[in-house]
């Protein structure tokens, strides 16, 4: 039976989970002490997702990618336990969703699929929404959906979706779904500055220019003191949005003047 949420032994791994996560990368092996620590406390998916998601963006962002460390090998192989197996294939599929992989991604969630002993878990699905929604193929809707059915309000896999669908420029009616998942209470705080930027992109898409300067705004506001791993992008967004908002004003006038409608 895996030890309730609130019990001090598994509050004390996990801790130490997440410390061993983002404080060893100089160590090539952490990815599998990592595991070690979350088959010691007998993590579930919705731990394994929040641990590994944190641990291959903090690897990333200090030039250790999880990618140079594992192997689509080490993901597929069939010898390990399940919360292994899950950790590892966490931890790469995350890399490669914070690349922008999403073909290489897909190949590798349907031959996972393929040799799993068990069902893939939800947060595994929602990594192969993304990579469906990234390339803007219509079926990654449909997964998105089923996932969803399972998902509850679980932060990371929310995030994943909306990430997908940011990321999925030619999907139909991308931006309204965006929109709509962004309401969903786990992500709708008005304080997470990675929900706030993709809603921003989302509204420029739709030309609902100046809504979309108030939330990056907001999003700006909420980056912690120093913090400089988005806050480039969110002063790029808001450039794309002042330059939107321009063009259409611009033009407007020049369309009412010569007859075209607008």
């Amino acid at each position: 039976m895996t030890p309730p949420t609130n019990c001090p032994d598994r509050a004390a791994a996990l801790h130490k989970a997440r410390a061993r996560a983002t404080a060893t990368a100089d160590d090539p092996s952490w990815p599998l002490h990592l595991a070690e620590d979350l088959h010691g406390i007998r993590a579930d998916w919705k731990t394994s997702a929040e641990v590994c998601a944190d641990a291959a963006w903090a690897a990333r962002s200090a030039g250790r990618s999880v990618l140079g460390l594992l192997s689509p090998e080490d993901v597929l192989a069939t010898h390990r336990d399940p919360i292994t197996t899950r950790t590892l294939a966490h931890l790469y599929l995350s890399a490669l969703r914070f690349d922008f992989r999403c073909p290489t991604l897909q190949r590798l969630v349907e031959q996972l699929a393929q040799t799993a002993r068990q069902p893939l878990d939800c947060y595994t699905r929602a990594l192969y929404a993304f990579a469906l929604l990234g390339q803007s193929r219509p079926e990654g809707l449909m997964v998105m959906d089923e996932v969803l059915a399972s998902a509850e309000e679980h932060p990371k896999t929310l995030h994943v979706l909306l990430h997908g669908l940011w990321l999925g420029q030619d999907l139909d009616e991308g931006a309204e779904r965006l929109l709509a998942l962004s309401l969903r209470p786990a992500l709708a705080t008005g304080t997470d500055p990675i929900v706030l930027f993709r809603t921003a992109g989302a509204l420029r898409r739709l030309g609902r220019y100046d809504e979309g300067l108030s939330a990056i705004d907001r999003a700006i506001d909420c980056l912690p003191p120093g913090d400089i791993s988005v806050h480039a992008d969110l002063v790029r967004e808001r450039s794309l949005l002042c330059a939107a908002r321009d063009l259409h004003q611009h033009r407007s006038p020049t369309r009412a003047s010569s007859g075209v409608p607008s």
